[in-house]
């Protein structure tokens, strides 16, 4: 995107905006001194054809006829190498995130149609690893819904009930592996786009402690809260990705340098005896949100670890019921900056050729941005302009007390323990829905896992069993850099539920 520098009129405009008291010949004056400062511009903007590649020779894809989920973007092959610890295996990536050479949205109109020229390092690291990927899942617009009904392309479908959600954002994920038509897949987490899914659609999804795995190369909504995470049908399989796409890339200033990367597969074959589990009170029972017989599976599922030899406990965090808000501030104002005004750009990493497209389509498709995008940006505009961030930095602030209330609790227990979402998937809403019952639908889930994003605690989420024909989960949460006990204790309770089923394209259940 080419650099035009400002006139005198604009200048004028956003000196009256920001209220500078600038007379008419202070104007001129700082309208020569920009003008002369501009050729920075022009020099990064020489400079950048340094950083373009080609794009590879692949297979764009194509988007396949027949979809009943509505959970496909793209439909492709890009085979990976011949060996490694995911050969043969198919992975979907979720459509935030880039695969060279394949068209990608964003789950948004403000995207649709850019094609990256890198592949983003968790697509990279699959590949080598042997994995072919199979396609694009359809996620959420801009990433920003926690149901499945706000992407530019449609619904995304529940496998169990296709008048229901699928959960979102990274819908078309989880859709696809409850579908059995892909082997793996890549989601993005932050809110709870991970797990969210993973819970309605009845497989594992796992968000890792903050920084594990690098986001470069997907689409930001705000830095502090961004996470990229395997998902996949059985623990083992989470944990054999987590081994692959896990470790600093360099590029992503989210990560750690220093931090070293385990093998995870190990971690699912030990069993639960002496593991410490604490049901948090605090995740159950949500006023107008839970339903009881969510609750009661889920404390009955937990409490079966008991007979090989687990102690689980009740423990109680009592911030845990205001995290919600904590995480609302942060991402309202965050994302308006980011993702909104700065289309990602303020992110180190991010592909400048997508942060140029998602600023340009975002403008001129604004009006076909979903409600929660919306919503978003007028919230976050108004507090940025009112406030100054005080508020964000505030949110920021107290985030410290909360990471520390849910440390002091992992202190005396291994994992902590409640429903992954309150309820089980709920109806679509239908395409004349008002807009309070859109937004309700895209956020009414989100109380149990969006604090951990704020705090960066890993999360997981297992299949607990049925309520009503329709999946529940269980999610676990450990402390920062326990993924090994994570996966054990949620392979642990996989055990006891056997695993769960396939639900075919047909309907049916093998």
């Amino acid at each position: 995107m080419r650099a035009l520098p400002p006139t005198p009129a604009d200048l004028a405009a956003i000196s009256d905006r920001y209220g500078f008291g600038l007379t008419a010949d202070d104007l001129a004056a700082c309208h020569e001194l920009i003008t002369e400062t501009f050729e920075s511009y022009a020099v990064v903007e020489r400079q950048a054809a340094a950083l373009e590649q080609a794009v590879p020779h692949r297979d764009p894809g194509h988007r396949p006829e027949g979809d009943r989920l509505g959970a496909w973007y793209r439909r492709t092959s890009i085979k990976g190498a011949p060996t490694g610890p995911l050969a043969g295996r198919t992975v979907v990536v979720k459509d935030n995130v880039c695969v060279a050479g394949v068209p990608m949205s964003g789950g948004s109109a403000a995207l649709e149609g850019f094609v990256p020229g890198q592949d983003a390092t968790v697509v990279t690291r699959l590949l080598e690893a042997g994995a072919e990927v199979v396609g694009k899942s359809v996620c959420e617009d801009l990433c920003l819904s926690g149901g499945s009904h706000t992407s530019a392309t449609g619904p995304v479908r529940n496998p169990w009930d296709l008048t229901r959600s699928a959960g979102g954002s990274s819908s078309g994920s989880a859709a696809l592996l409850a579908a059995g038509e892909v082997d793996l897949a890549i989601g993005g987490d932050q809110g709870g786009s991970v797990r969210i899914p993973a819970a309605w659609c009845g497989v594992v999804g796992l968000k890792p402690t903050y920084g594990l795995v690098p986001c470069t190369g997907s689409v930001p909504i705000e830095p502090s809260v961004d996470h990229l995470g395997p998902m996949a049908r059985t623990v083992a399989d989470v944990a054999a990705m987590l081994s692959v796409i896990a470790g600093p890339d360099g590029r992503d200033p989210r990560q750690d340098p220093r931090t070293t990367v385990p093998d995870y597969r190990p971690a699912v074959e030990g069993d639960a005896g002496g593991l410490r589990v604490g049901l948090l009170a605090e995740g159950f029972g949500w006023p107008g949100r839970s339903d009881p017989a969510v609750d009661d599976a889920v404390r009955a599922f937990a409490g079966r670890l008991v007979g090989p030899g687990a102690d689980v406990r009740d423990v109680s965090v009592p911030e845990h019921r205001d995290a919600t808000h904590l995480w609302t501030v942060i991402v309202v104002e965050g994302a308006t900056t980011q993702l909104v005004d700065l289309a990602g750009g303020a992110v180190a990493g991010c592909d400048p050729r997508l942060a140029a497209a998602l600023h340009q389509g975002s403008r001129e498709h604004a009006a076909r941005l979903s409600v929660t995008v919306k919503l978003v940006a007028l919230l976050g505009a108004h507090m940025i302009r009112t406030g100054g961030g005080a508020h964000y930095a505030t949110a920021r602030a107290l985030t410290g007390r909360l990471t520390a209330a849910y440390d002091a609790a992992l202190a005396r227990v291994d994992v902590l323990a409640m429903p992954t979402l309150p309820m089980t998937a709920t109806p679509l809403p239908s395409p004349g829905a008002s807009l309070r019952e859109q937004a309700g639908r895209a956020l009414e889930m989100i109380p149990n896992t969006c604090p951990f994003d704020v705090t960066g605690h890993p999360a997981i989420s297992v299949p607990a069993g049925l309520v009503g024909g329709l999946p529940v989960g269980l999610m676990l949460v450990a402390r920062h850099g326990g993924e090994a006990t994570l996966l054990r204790a949620a392979a642990a309770y996989e055990r006891l539920s056997g695993g769960f089923p396939v639900i075919t394209t047909t309907g049916g259940i093998r």
